[in-house]
């Protein structure tokens, strides 16, 4: 037996069995390992991959790196959420006319390893009305969300062009 002050006893089983209770304690309480760099790889890997399909013109590859749920703020248009809904609006990008593509800038993988983002650049070549190419260049935003399968898709895009409004036209001249 163990003797404490003031006449306390107490048997080595309790002292034994409150040690390893201890230790098991604080072996449950240790962080899980920092994944956040193989994370960031995997991510710049599936953008670089969804970058080639959308320049392959596959709108079925394009759209499988969205969640479910995602949603598109495409640039002059209504936000656009669910698979179906951003199939449409891929399939008006992914046209003979339009080639695009993109690059990832920044990747940030949250310390949880279940978040991320993507910030890049994107080229798009377009023709015109009357045939002639037109170039537009602009920046984008991704968030990346690790689903309960293990994979990362993308739950929000949003990019816009760093292409100037043309300027509008001169009021009317009063007479």
């Amino acid at each position: 037996m163990i003797f404490y002050p003031k006449g306390r006893q107490i048997s080595k089983c309790v002292f034994c069995s409150c040690f390893v209770l201890l230790l098991f304690a604080s072996a449950c309480s240790q962080e899980p390992a920092d994944t956040r760099a193989a994370d960031e790889a995997t991510i710049r890997n599936l953008d670089a991959q969804w970058s080639k399909a959308a320049e392959a013109r596959n709108l079925d590859a394009a759209v499988s790196y969205y969640s479910d749920d995602a949603t598109v703020l495409p640039p002059n248009g209504p936000m656009t959420t669910g698979k179906v809904a951003i199939r449409a609006l891929w399939a008006t990008m992914l046209v003979p006319d339009i080639s695009m593509s993109w690059q990832a800038t920044k990747v940030e993988v949250a310390r949880s390893s279940d978040l991320a983002y993507i910030m890049g650049t994107y080229h798009m070549m377009m023709k015109g009305p009357k045939g002639e190419p037109s170039m537009d260049m602009g920046k984008f935003v991704e968030v990346w969300k690790k689903q309960t399968d293990g994979n990362w898709k993308t739950v929000a895009d949003i990019f816009n062009s760093d292409t100037p409004l043309p300027a509008p036209p001169p009021p009317p001249k009063k007479k």
